[in-house]
């Protein structure tokens, strides 16, 4: 249950940050993110050099994965609501969508899962989980704050 919590405000928060970055040019790029994240993890998971090194390309790969799942849904989501001001949306098409969404992402987070453990100690791979779960955290709660500056 709380998987599809946190894809859940993934989704949205990167979902925010695509609507939020075509209306701020200041907000960072996506490749910055991830990089700003990465920094985060290896800190906070305590990867050794060799460690980081390992999961880099696999963290990176990840990334852009679930990045494009996301643009591509936000895409579709959009036109399809943008579309309702004439028509009444097909919502079942739209929940099947959502749905099929988090089954591929749930998809993508095992097979990230699967090479992680390749890599990682149990405890280590923990603590990496820990710091990607903090990170959306704060990552949610620096975007709620910045629209609360942006109102005033």
């Amino acid at each position: 249950m709380k998987l599809i919590k946190y894809s859940l405000l993934l989704m949205l928060a990167f979902s925010s940050m695509t609507a939020f970055a075509e209306e701020n040019a200041k907000f960072p790029k996506i490749e910055d993110l991830h990089e700003r994240k990465w920094q985060i993890l290896i800190a906070q998971a305590q990867l050794s050099p060799k460690e980081a090194e390992n999961v880099k390309p696999v963290f990176i790969e990840h990334e852009n994965l679930v990045w494009k799942l996301h643009q591509e849904n936000h895409d579709f989501f959009k036109s399809a609501l943008k579309n309702a001001k004439n028509v009444t949306p097909n919502y079942a098409a739209l929940n099947d969508r959502y749905i099929d969404n988090e089954f591929k992402e749930a998809q993508l987070s095992k097979i990230y899962h699967i090479k992680l453990r390749k890599i990682l100690d149990p405890e280590t791979l923990f603590r990496y989980y820990k710091a990607e779960r903090d990170f959306k955290r704060k990552l949610l709660h620096d975007l709620q704050d910045q629209r609360q500056r942006d109102k005033k």
